[in-house]
């Protein structure tokens, strides 16, 4: 049966559960799981990311070295990714972190609007052509 008060039963303890993240999506997730173990020696960071994005049916738009933009970021692969098993695309960033080897996942915020906008505007573009 499934509740939304804590589990107590569990030997007189309250059991920890984290609330899940409502933004992760199935897509999301298998794309974390394709991008762990990223060896640079095996390839760039851009064709890790490509082969990632390309295995959920999204794709790598660009890369650019992070420049300051995302804290402890190295470069960033933005693409464009199903949302929730739809056709409609959204953009995330793939953040390759400052030890060369970790690339972990941002979506767009405040900090990083300007990027997003610029990713949306040359998929406008190359729609037109």
């Amino acid at each position: 049966m499934l509740s939304s008060e804590p589990n107590t039963a569990v030997s007189g303890t309250q059991a920890a559960v984290a609330p899940a993240d409502p933004g992760l999506t199935m897509e999301l997730l298998e794309l974390e799981l394709s991008l762990d173990g990223f060896e640079p020696d095996a390839g760039t960071f851009a064709d890790h990311v490509r082969a990632a994005a390309a295995a959920i049916d999204g794709a790598l738009l660009f890369e650019l070295p992070a420049s300051g933009l995302i804290a402890g970021c190295e470069r960033i692969a933005v693409m464009r990714i199903p949302q929730d098993g739809s056709p409609v695309m959204t953009t995330v960033f793939a953040c390759l972190e400052s030890d060369g080897t970790t690339i972990r996942i941002e979506k767009p915020d405040e900090r990083t609007a300007d990027l997003r906008n610029f990713a949306e505007a040359f998929v406008d573009v190359l729609q037109r052509i």
